[in-house]
C-alpha cells in the first residue's frame, strides 16, 4: 500500500509540472506582461514608461525562463517562471495586485467555503443516494416514472433559478434567514443554511438519475438473482449487496466534487456574499488579478490529484478484491 501511494505521488509530480507550464504559457506567452500592464493601467494611462514601471514593480520585467544577464543558478531563479510559477510548489503564491498575501487570503477564506461545501456534499450525497435507492426499489412503477420526470425537470432548471428563487422566497418574503452576508462563529449558520439547502436541491436531479442508473445496472446482475434465490428480501438485497457493489462508481463520481469542497462554489458564494475561495476567484477574474487566478488554478489541480488518490485508496474499503502492491 505504501509503495502504491509513493508511486502515485511520483506520477502526480509530472502532471502538476505540466499543468503549471500550461498555466504559465496561457498567462505569460499568450497574454504577455505588456498586455497585462495595459489591462491593469487602462486605456488613458497606457504609455511605454507606465508599462515599464508597472512591470518593474511586480517583477514582470524579467525574462520568462532563462536570464542571460546573470550567471549561475540565478539564470533560472531570476526569471518570471521561477518567481511566479515554480514557487507555488513550495506554497509561495506571492502577492495579489492589491499587495495582499495570497496564501494568507486562501487560508482565511477556506473556512467559509468549507462551511457551505461540506454540508452540501454530505447531505446531497445522502439525499440523492436514498432517493435513487427508493426509485430502484419501486422500479417500473408510477413512483419510479414520476420520480424520473421530477429529476429531469430539476436538471432542466438553471442553478441561478434556485439561488434567486430561494433568496426571494425564503429570505425576502418569509424573512427566515438573511439574504446574503456571512458571520464568524455560531452565528454563521444563519448565513449558511440557505446556500446549503439550495445546493442540495439543485443537485438532486442529475445525481439521482446517475445513481439510479448505477443501481439498476447492478440489480440485474447474477449475484442479485442468487441472493433472491436464497430467500433474502428485496430491501436486504438492495442495501447489503446492490449498494455495496455500486460504491466504486459512486466514489469515482464523488472525486470530482472534492476540489469544490476547498475551492468553493463560484456562483453560490458570489450571490450570497460569502467571503470564500469561490468569490475570491470571481473577484480576481473581474479585477484581472492574474496572480490570484494562477494560484487558484494550481490549487485546484493539486486537490483533484489528491482526490483521485483518495478515491483509489477507498476502493479497498468497499471491495476487498482490490489490493495495491
Amino acid at each position: 500500500m505504501l509503495a502504491y501511494i509513493v508511486r502515485r505521488l511520483l506520477y502526480a509530480l509530472p502532471i502538476l509540472i505540466g499543468v503549471n507550464l500550461i498555466t504559465f504559457a496561457l498567462f505569460f506567452v499568450v497574454n504577455t506582461p505588456d498586455d497585462m500592464a495595459r489591462m491593469q493601467l487602462g486605456v488613458k494611462r497606457v504609455t511605454p514608461a507606465a508599462i515599464s514601471k508597472w512591470k518593474a514593480e511586480r517583477g514582470y520585467d524579467k525574462p520568462l525562463f532563462i536570464n542571460d544577464s546573470v550567471s549561475g543558478s540565478a539564470m533560472f531563479t531570476d526569471t518570471i517562471f521561477f518567481s511566479k510559477s515554480a514557487r507555488m510548489f513550495a506554497g509561495d503564491f506571492g502577492r495579489a495586485e492589491d499587495g495582499r498575501d495570497i496564501a494568507r487570503e486562501i487560508t482565511s477564506r477556506m473556512g467559509p467555503s468549507l462551511a457551505i461545501a461540506l454540508p452540501t456534499f454530505v447531505l446531497g450525497l445522502l439525499v440523492t443516494v436514498s432517493f435513487a435507492l427508493m426509485l430502484t426499489f419501486f422500479r417500473a412503477s408510477y413512483l419510479d416514472f414520476w420520480g424520473v420526470v421530477l429529476c429531469v425537470a430539476m436538471m432542466s432548471i438553471s442553478g441561478l433559478f434556485y439561488i434567486i428563487g430561494g433568496q426571494y422566497l425564503i429570505s425576502k418574503m418569509w424573512k427566515l434567514v438573511p439574504i446574503s452576508g456571512y458571520s464568524d462563529g455560531l452565528d454563521a449558520w444563519k448565513f449558511v443554511i440557505l446556500p446549503v439547502l439550495i445546493g442540495v436541491i439543485s443537485g438532486i436531479g442529475s445525481s439521482t438519475r446517475w445513481y439510479r442508473t448505477i443501481f439498476l445496472e447492478e440489480i440485474s446482475r447474477d449475484y442479485v438473482r442468487t441472493a433472491r434465490a436464497k430467500g433474502l428480501s428485496e430491501l436486504v438485497v438492495l442495501f447489503r449487496h446492490v449498494l455495496r457493489n455500486a460504491m466504486i462508481p459512486i466514489l469515482t463520481g464523488v472525486v470530482v466534487v472534492i476540489p469544490l469542497l476547498f475551492m468553493g462554489s463560484l456562483l453560490t458564494e458570489s450571490f450570497f456574499g460569502i467571503p470564500g475561495l469561490g468569490s475570491y476567484t470571481i473577484d480576481a477574474i473581474n479585477a484581472q488579478d492574474f496572480a490570484v487566478v494562477r494560484a487558484m488554478v494550481f490549487i485546484g489541480s493539486v486537490l483533484y490529484i489528491v482526490g483521485l488518490l483518495l478515491t483509489d485508496l477507498s476502493y479497498t474499503l468497499v471491495d476487498p478484491r482490490i489490493r495495491f502492491n
